[in-house]
């Protein structure tokens, strides 16, 4: 089960997608972006952002492409849960699929 959070490294948008039992840690997320600092965005900016609603924001089909970094660890399962779309609707997805359509990155991120 992953969870999708929005980030801003060095004040721009950045998707990050992780387990949901783990934080990001955000000097790990500046560097994996090539940012000097990064912040959680605010719960108004991450809806208007995506176009979904907090704890239903999904990686996928968002009304911005933003830059998305997705825990490398994830990458070890077949397939992982992500929001789709609005609360409590999950996809089964193969996390590799989540690089390939989003053109995500892969990194430690997680604290």
């Amino acid at each position: 089960m992953l969870k999708t959070l929005m980030a801003l490294v060095d004040g721009k948008p950045v998707c990050v997608i992780l387990p949901s039992d783990r934080e990001v840690a955000m000097k790990k997320l500046a560097a994996a972006v090539g940012g000097i600092s990064a912040q959680m965005m605010k719960p108004a900016d991450a809806e208007r952002m995506t176009g979904y609603k907090v704890g239903g924001i999904s990686p996928l089909g968002q009304t911005r492409k933003v830059r998305t970094v997705i825990e490398e660890t994830a990458l070890g399962n077949e397939y992982v849960y992500v929001n789709g779309g609005q609360r409590g609707l999950q996809l089964r997805i193969d996390p590799r699929a989540i690089l390939d359509l989003l053109e995500a990155l892969a990194a430690p991120v997680a604290a």
